[in-house]
């Protein structure tokens, strides 16, 4: 995939996502939502950040699946049931990403949730990427 990540000098300055994402690529490949859900379909982790360690790894292993890799992600939606605790814990979250996928980053929103399927998840992943 060729992706070229833009980032305008009028918007304000990215952290941990790009404003706009121009993919070009052969297959397009979307990932169904991943929580932190265990092979045997349990929730794993009590708190936030330990969720979205496994529900990224989750999101990063269908992707390598597919064939492609982190840097193919074009566009990455993160659903949390607690906004607030999301913003809290944003630093962490943000070295676990860089730690699991590097730093090239999709384009992303962060979007506020009541609740998800699972009533432990405290976060959900669900995207796209682009591949060669």
């Amino acid at each position: 995939m060729s992706a070229e990540r833009i980032n305008p000098p009028d918007l304000s300055p990215p952290t941990g996502f790009s404003h706009a994402v121009v993919a070009t690529g052969s297959r397009v490949v979307f990932l169904a939502g991943q929580t932190a859900l265990d092979t045997d379909g349990n929730i794993v982790g009590d708190t936030l950040p330990e969720q979205f360690e496994r529900a990224l790894t989750g999101l990063l292993v269908a992707l390598e699946a597919a064939g492609g890799t982190p840097a193919d992600l074009a566009r990455v939606t993160v659903y949390a049931t607690d906004v607030a605790d999301y913003r809290a814990h944003v630093s962490g979250l943000g070295r676990i990403w860089r730690r699991l996928a590097g730093r090239d980053y999709p384009a992303m929103a962060v979007i506020g949730v009541v609740r998800l399927w699972d009533e432990r998840a405290l976060v959900e992943l669900d995207g796209f990427a682009v591949l060669p």
